[in-house]
């Protein structure tokens, strides 16, 4: 049985148990395999702002990884939920570095996950004028600081 395929029944099992009527279905994306949820409940299951998908997420790798140690990470998506939050952060990103970069001012993000920090960095980490940096500690969510690696110009 492969990682997905695993991942798929502990899922499965897992919303079962919760009492959730869902199909899953598993999907390749650029970030690795996927298992995206089709339910009525999509929004019950995503939460909020997607911390219970998240926790779900986390389940579902803790008790893949338990049974197979060196399993490929599990994306857990519900109605393309994650999808949608991934392309907000980056055409917020894209602006946010066009004004650091107009303005020389530092911008501070608002808390994200550390799945969306890592998102943040990647996307910055070609911006020849732009840096961005985590802060240190524990906390499940940080602001990461966008900082302009020049002084912007002063006109004469």
């Amino acid at each position: 049985m492969t990682d997905v395929e695993s991942a798929t029944k502990i899922l499965d099992t897992m919303l079962g148990h919760l009492g959730f009527t869902a199909t899953i279905e598993a999907q390749e994306t650029p970030d690795g395999p996927c298992l995206q949820i089709h339910s009525s409940e999509g929004a019950v299951l995503t939460g909020r702002e997607g911390e219970r998908l998240d926790d779900i997420q986390y389940l579902v790798n803790r008790i893949l990884r338990r049974h197979v140690p060196n399993a490929a990470r599990i994306k857990v998506d519900c109605a393309h939920f994650r999808s949608i939050q991934e392309d907000q952060l980056r055409a917020e990103i894209q602006s946010v570095a066009e004004r650091v970069k107009s303005t020389g001012k530092p911008f501070q993000m608002r808390p994200l996950n550390a799945y969306y920090r890592r998102m943040v960095h990647n996307i910055l980490a070609d911006e020849s004028q732009i840096s961005s940096h985590s802060p240190s500690g524990d906390d499940r969510l940080k602001r990461i600081m966008i900082t302009s690696k020049k002084s912007p110009r002063s006109s004469s």
